[in-house]
């Protein structure tokens, strides 16, 4: 079983950056899928990005591609979501999610689910 620790949220300016990491408490990603969702208030949760721990493709949401990137620390045991460019529609709360196998763009695949950080992007 694998547990999940998010960390690196925070408040910035439109255009600024930030970086998401997820960490393995326990277990390893080894064989894992791990990804990234968001889910503002009043809103579902929705598909951000996602990578495949052991080929390391990854699948992004079309609103954040050019903007966010999503990689691994195989050493680290750990998943970073940088995020540049930041704009205001960009606030939710920030999941890292894992399941087993290949990734996938519906939350309801994922078994695994870090706390959440909150992201808020000022105009």
């Amino acid at each position: 079983q694998v547990q999940l620790v998010d960390s690196g949220g925070g408040l910035v300016q439109a255009g600024g950056s930030l970086r998401l990491s997820c960490a393995a408490s326990s277990g390893t990603f080894s064989g894992y899928a791990m990804g990234w969702f968001r889910q503002a208030p009043g809103k579902e949760r929705e598909f951000v990005a996602a990578i495949h721990w052991s080929s390391g493709a990854t699948y992004y949401r079309d609103s954040v591609k050019g903007r966010f990137a999503i990689s691994r620390d195989n050493a680290k045991n750990t998943v970073y979501l940088q995020m540049n460019s930041l704009k205001p529609e960009d606030t939710a709360v920030y999941f890292c999610a894992a399941r087993q196998g290949i990734g996938s763009y519906s939350s309801r695949e994922y078994a695994y689910w870090g706390q959440g950080i909150q992201v808020t992007v000022s105009s």
